[in-house]
């Protein structure tokens, strides 16, 4: 079975969520050349990100009947001076677009980039786990 398509997500929203949407997308994938896109098979969810599961994840449009979040994986430990990130979560925070102008709020880019680079870092902390054990295994 092929996954779920960006075109069939949105089918289901209206046209205000809609071009937020698109928009929202414009604006990460402007933002994270060579990201990949993801859309989930069960929630209303789109990921970016530069590699598989969880951990390869930057961000995520969260679609909803009243809008667009802007999910961030590590969020919970970015500098937010401006408080843009809302949401519990003890990793996984997000801000709200409820306008096109949203995508312009002060902070909004530092945020996503500062998402990308903590991955990013994630993922060499677990490139640098794998081959010390290899090492230590091959000895």
């Amino acid at each position: 079975m092929a996954g779920r398509s960006l075109d069939k997500l949105l089918a289901l929203y209206s046209d205000p969520v809609r071009d937020l949407a698109l928009r929202a997308r414009d604006y990460i994938l402007k933002l994270l050349p060579g990201v990949q896109e993801t859309v989930d098979e069960s929630a209303p969810v789109i990921g970016y990100g530069y590699g598989p599961g969880y951990k390869g994840v930057v961000c995520t449009l969260i679609l909803s009947k009243s809008g667009v979040k802007l999910g961030l994986n590590g969020g919970a430990n970015l500098p937010d001076p401006h408080r843009l990130l809302e949401g519990t979560g003890k990793v996984h925070k997000y801000i709200r677009i409820e306008t096109i102008g949203d995508l312009r709020r002060p902070g909004l880019r530092q945020l996503v980039r500062d998402a990308e680079g903590a991955r990013h870092e994630r993922q060499l902390r677990t490139s640098r786990r794998t081959t010390s054990r290899a090492r230590r295994a091959a000895s």
